[in-house]
């Protein structure tokens, strides 16, 4: 199923719930058929790498897990927190995202 998010690589976002409630950072990967954002700093998970060939260097390596869209928002730096995004159509037929709280343009 294919989610409609609002949401672009390179935003910055927080974490509204679960163990990592209230981290923010930026959008590495969105895949927008699971619904899943992948952000910088969140949910880090250690990954144990074996040498694939001789000479090559194995060990554990951290690195981020997707978390659902759902669980993050977009953050607003004047407001100061996770807002909603709403859209609005221009005259000339392009599309902007603007915060619902202030109405600044993102």
């Amino acid at each position: 199923m294919l989610s409609k998010i609002k949401l672009k690589k390179g935003d910055t976002v927080i974490v509204n719930t679960g163990a990592e409630k209230g981290k923010k950072g930026t959008i590495l990967d969105i895949d927008r058929k699971t619904g899943k954002v992948t952000v910088k700093g969140v949910n880090v998970r250690t990954k144990h790498i074996k040498a694939k060939a001789q000479g090559q260097e194995s060990g554990r390596i951290e690195m981020e897990c997707p978390v659902d869209a759902s669980k993050v928002s977009y953050y607003c730096d004047k407001c100061e927190k996770g807002v909603r995004l709403g859209i609005k159509v221009n005259e000339d037929g392009t599309k902007t995202r603007f915060c619902k709280k202030c109405n600044e343009i993102k």
